[in-house]
Order: C-alpha cells, then structure tokens, then sequence
C-alpha cells in the first residue's frame, strides 16, 4: 500500500511539475508578447509623433532645451543650432525626409525662415509682460542707467509713452537683420545707453562692446511658443499623411491606377487601367500590369524623381502617363502609376478653358464699340473686319489713348476664336525677368520665390485665344528674341523646363511708337518687327477725325452721366461749353484725354457755386489751344490777324514739319507738341 502510496505521489508531482512547466512557459510567452507589442506600440508612437525643429543660434536655446522634456510625449524635437541660410539647408533636410512638421524660432531669423520653407514657422512672441520684467530687471541691478531696447521689425509707441511714467530714461531701435543689430547696439551705445535689453544677439553685441545686458524672452514666451507648436504639428501631421493618401490613389480612380510596393509588386489595379493599357482579364493580370508600366517604375527609382504628364505610346494608344512615389512618415513606400486617355485630356481641356476661364480675360468690346462716321474710323474698322477673318498677326500702331486695345478686342470678338480667352498685357508694365515669367511661365523652383508648382505664362493661359501685346516698342531687347522664337514656332518654353508646350495663339501687337526708327536705331529686332508687321493698323488721333468728336463726347457723357449725376440739360451744356476745343484743340491725349476732360467739365459745370470760377485755370486746355494756334499760324505764314479757328483746322505740311523741327533744334516731341501732332503723324509727313 506504502509503495503504491508513494507511486501516486510521486505520480502526481511529475504531473504538477509538468503543468507548472507548462504554465511558466505560457507565462514567459505571454509576456514577450505584451513586451513586444509595448515595445512596437512605444517605437510605433514615437514614429508617430510629430517633428518640430528647435532653431535657436543664441541664449534661446538654453530655454527651448529647458522647456522640451515636458513635451517630450507629444513631440519629437530637433535642435538646429544654426541661423539663416545654413539653418534652411540643415531644415530642408529634415522636411524633405518627412521629420519635422513645424519649426520653432524667433525674432529676424524666424523671419527669414518663414520666407524660405514651406512648413509653418512658429516664432516666439514677446509681449509687454515681457518687455516690463526686462526693464524691470535692468532698473534694479544697474539704477539710473540709460537704457536700450533691441526689438524685431517695429518699435513700442506704446512704450514710449510710458517713458515718464515708468521714469526710465529708454531708448528703442528695430532690426531686421544681424547687421541691422549689430547698427541697432551701436547706436544706442553711441547715445549713451550702458545697458541693452534685446535677444541673444543683441546681448552677445553689447557684451562684445562693453555694456550690460538683459536677455528679452522669459520661459513662459518660450512655453507658450512649445504650446502652439506641438499643437499646430500634430495638425500638420494628420492632414499630410490624410493628403498623401488620398490625393496619390482615391484622386486618381477616375483614369487607370494600379498601386506598387516599394519592391514593385502590384498592389491594386483597376478596370480603367486594364482597358486603356489594352490588357486581357485573366489570372495574370499583375504580371501584365508590371510588365506594361515596369520601365516606368525603373526610371523614377533610378532618377529619384517622378514622371509627370508624360506622353507615352502604350498599346497602339497616346497617354498622358504619371508615375508618383508613395511617401509614409517620411520614407518611401510604393509608387502609383496614373494614365489617361490623350483625346479625353484635350476634350476636358477645351472645356474647362471655355467654362471655367477668369472674367478678366475675357474682351468686352466690339468692332461696333468705335464711336463716329469718319473716313478715318472706316477705315479701321474696315481693315480691322478683315483681319478679324485670319488668324494672321496684327500691329496696331498709333498715339496713346487713340483705342488700340478696344480695336484688339474688337478683332479678337469678330473672329472665330471669340469665346475662348483674350489676354492683355502690357510690356511697359514690368521689369525684365518679371516680363519673361509672366509670358512664358516657369516651373517650381526656377528662381527664388518661383511659386511652388510653377506657373504657366501667358501664351499658355492664352491657348486657342488671342494674346495682346500692348508697348511692344518697350519690350527689353533679350526677350524680343524670345517672343520672335515663339511666332515662329507656335510653342513656349517654361523658365526652368526642358520641354517645350505647343500653343495655338492669335498674337496682337500695339505700339505709340515708331518701329520704323526703333529698328533703324538697333533697339528693335528688325525680324522681329516683319513678324509682326504682317496686317498693320494705324488709328487715327482725333484731331484727324475731328468729325467724330461731338458724337464721341456725347456717348462718352451719356455712359457715365449717372456716375456724375449730370442730367440732360447740363450734359448739353457741357458740350456746347467745350465746343471750341473740339475744332480748335490738338487732343495729345486723344480718347483718354477726352474723356478725363468730359468728366472734369461735368463735375465743375454742375456746381452751384460755379460764377466765381476761373475757368482758365480750371480747363488749361484752352490756353493750350491757343497758343498751338499761334504756333500753326507762324509756322503757316499766316498773317497775325487770321482767324484762330481758320488757323487751327490748317493740315500741316512737310514745310511746316521742318521748319518747327529747326525752331526745336531737332527735338521731334518737341516740335509734334508745338503742331498739335503726333510724333507719329510727324513722321509720315517728314517722308511724304
């Protein structure tokens, strides 16, 4: 019985052995799970946490590095210790690998950084609490000293203010810059101050020279600043991995999308993809998939960047090919490949440059819109109607003011490509290196502050419209051989690219200015100037349609009598009391000028008040008139007593020209303003 006794203990205390055995091994397996998962879950949530970039090259730094541990859960933080230029190298670095979401710096170099990234930049404030504590400090360790205060960009006016209140001798300087600093110090030291109240820098000067200190920002601007940071980064976080995601497949499921692993395997792939790649339904669907757009994923992994917009023969088919990384906290973790049908594109892009183009490029006037009967205006209409009927290039020559870009859009809406955009501009309007972006475009980094993106140029925006080009006698001389190039081959080449974009564009010219002259002095291409002297224009100044006048004044007056409040009897007076300048007056101004002149008299000549005006000074113009007559009449040999009005309507002739171009010492502004005539109209009479 003993032995058998002893046989079931011993029996059940192997078993129990064993069941404990196996209950620590479930245990220990139990727990390297948990560590595991802790250890993934703790490694996952630092990946997770958003980056923010400490940037600090002074005493700033000893408070950032105070305040970071407590946020330590909540963010990852990086020190930068360099300011500037070096400082957006080292940043760049970390933004491009997906690391920091928002940067922390303050005063002139928080300034500069927000100019030169494209992550948010959060900058130290400092308020008047601050400001108090500094002067406060200064006051009691250094009493009745004069003291300087260092701020960014503006002073305290407030501040100032207080001066007598606080009873602080206190002198203020802004900076923007390190050498703007270094200046600020050396004035306020100059004027007396032995104590400087500033940021680091400006400390670190007056310690260099000599003078007390007291550092500006306290721990609690630099908490605050921690505050707004972490929360504006976890923001940033969240939409960027939202927008990566989203915008690099679900915005792409209307064409053919197929979604690769970083190691090239297909991971999803549509219907539209299949069909546009012309590829069967079957079992090997990845395989064909891969083998169609494999060249396509090589090529961006070799160069590190990606395809965009690419035409590609695929299939016996022209399409619009993109290949986009996929990037994950900052790492790559697949490609996406897009294509879509060429024909479609080109459908939707003449829609949405039809439908959804900007009300300003659009022309609102007509051929109609020229006011007045004369032979002259015929004329124009009449040339401008059958230029209107080709798509040929057109130059309208003539004074300022005479209506050369309502004749452009006048061309532009009797053609067969009204509806589609008008653009205008002006070559007088911009310096060179702006002219050349807006016309022809640029792409994202061409130059500093290039828009990211890039921008398409005019001619682009332009495509199957008409593009006016107002002053092309001012365009610089390095970019006439630009725009020569584009007339030739109908295509623009963005600033920065290395391809060019066909365009189809109806190109009018405009110009005050002789061409003619322009070429023979060397400052306008003469190829340049055939190109676009294809179907020329000259309007007519009104002092050569002198007809039109009296109903061009009238129209003029009606549109805006509204505006003036003019009702019908004081917009006849208004005609009859400028009556005389319409035969006698030279009009240098033309249209432009008529109309400021209309909108003069009707504001004048409605006041109540008006008996005791002196009507000379109000309206010059007549005094101009005047003496205009006197020099025509001169130049004429009429007789001292001759009619002014009989004076005024003379025509002047090649004689009249060259004796006023003599009195004027060859001065050809001069002597068109002593005629009454353009410079233009001197110039055809001078070779006639």
């Amino acid at each position: 019985m003993l032995g058998g006794r002893q046989g079931h203990e011993a029996s059940w205390h192997n078993e129990s052995l064993c069941s404990m055995k196996r209950f620590v091994e479930r245990f220990m397996f139990t727990r390297n799970l948990l560590m595991s998962s802790l250890t993934s879950s703790i490694a996952q949530a630092a990946s997770e946490r958003p980056g923010v970039a400490l940037v600090s090259i002074s005493r700033l730094q000893s408070l950032c590095e105070a305040v970071a541990p407590r946020y330590a859960q909540r963010a990852n933080f990086f020190p930068v210790r360099e300011g500037y230029g070096a400082a957006v190298a080292a940043l760049q670095t970390y933004v491009d690998a997906g690391s920091v979401d928002v940067v922390l710096a303050a005063g002139s170099n928080g300034a500069y950084l927000r100019e030169h990234l494209n992550v948010p930049v959060v900058m130290v404030k400092v308020n008047g609490f601050d400001v108090l504590s500094a002067i406060t400090r200064a006051t009691a360790t250094w009493p009745g000293a004069q003291i300087g205060l260092v701020l960014h960009e503006t002073i305290s006016h407030e501040l100032a203010d207080l001066n007598a209140l606080l009873k602080v001798g206190l002198k203020q300087r802004a900076y923007r810059s390190i050498d703007e600093v270094r200046l600020a110090v050396g004035n306020l030291a100059a004027e007396g101050c032995s104590v400087i109240i500033g940021p680091g820098m400006a400390c670190d000067v007056a310690q260099q020279a000599g003078l007390e200190s007291v550092f500006l920002y306290s721990l609690g601007a630099v908490e605050e600043a921690f505050e707004r940071s972490v929360e504006l980064a976890q923001v940033s976080r969240q939409k960027e991995s939202k927008r990566v995601r989203l915008n690099t497949i679900v915005a792409h499921l209307r064409d053919g999308v197929a979604a690769f692993d970083d190691a090239g395997r297909v991971e999803a792939v549509n219907p539209a993809m299949l069909d546009l790649l012309g590829l069967q339904r079957d079992d090997d669907v990845p395989a064909q998939v891969a083998r169609a757009v494999g060249p396509l994923l090589r090529e961006t992994l070799q160069h590190d960047q990606p395809i965009e917009e690419r035409i590609e023969q695929i299939g016996g088919r022209a399409l619009i090919v993109n290949c986009v990384p996929i990037m994950e906290q900052g790492a790559r973790s697949g490609s996406v490949v897009t294509v879509q049908d060429a024909l479609v594109a080109q459908r939707i892009d003449r829609s949405l440059r039809t439908s959804q183009r900007p009300r300003h490029l659009v022309a609102r006037h007509q051929l109609d819109d020229l006011v007045g009967g004369s032979a002259p205006l015929e004329r124009v209409r009449r040339l401008a109607r059958a230029g209107a009927a080709h798509d040929a290039t057109v130059l309208l020559t003539g004074e300022s003011g005479t209506g050369k870009e309502l004749v452009a859009q006048g061309i532009h809406n009797a053609s067969r490509r009204r509806g589609n955009p008008f653009v205008a501009f002006n070559c007088a309007a911009l310096p060179e290196g702006l002219i050349e972006s807006e016309l022809f475009g640029h792409e994202e980094g061409a130059f500093t502050g290039a828009r990211r993106g890039g921008k398409p140029g005019l001619f682009e925006i332009a495509h199957t419209g008409t593009i006016f080009l107002d002053e092309i006698g001012e365009m610089p001389a390095a970019l006439q051989s630009r725009l020569l190039r584009v007339l030739q081959e109908r295509e623009v080449m963005k600033l920065g690219s290395g391809r060019a974009t066909p365009v189809d564009v109806r190109v009018i010219a405009a110009t005050h200015r002789d061409l003619d002259a322009l070429v023979e002095q060397g400052a306008f291409r003469a190829d340049l100037y055939f190109r676009l002297n294809l179907l020329q224009i000259e309007l007519p100044p009104l002092r050569e349609r002198r007809g039109d006048l009296e109903q061009l004044a009238r129209h003029l007056l009606m549109r805006s009598a509204s505006q003036y409040g003019l009702s019908a009897a004081n917009l006849e007076r208004v005609l009859v009391f400028l009556a005389p300048l319409f035969d006698g007056y030279g009009w240098p101004g033309n249209v432009r000028e008529l109309e400021n002149l209309l909108a003069r008299a009707a504001i004048y000549l409605g006041d109540p008040d008006e008996a005791g005006q002196d009507w000379q000074a109000v309206f010059p113009e007549f005094g101009r008139m005047n003496r205009t007559t006197a020099a025509l009449r001169s130049s004429t040999g009429a007789p001292n007593g001759a009619d002014a009005d009989s004076a005024a309507r003379v025509t002047p002739t090649r004689e009249n020209v060259l004796r006023a171009l003599e009195r004027a010492g060859g001065n050809r502004a001069a002597a068109s303003r002593a005629l009454g005539i353009g410079r233009t109209t001197l110039w055809r009479l001078m070779k006639t």
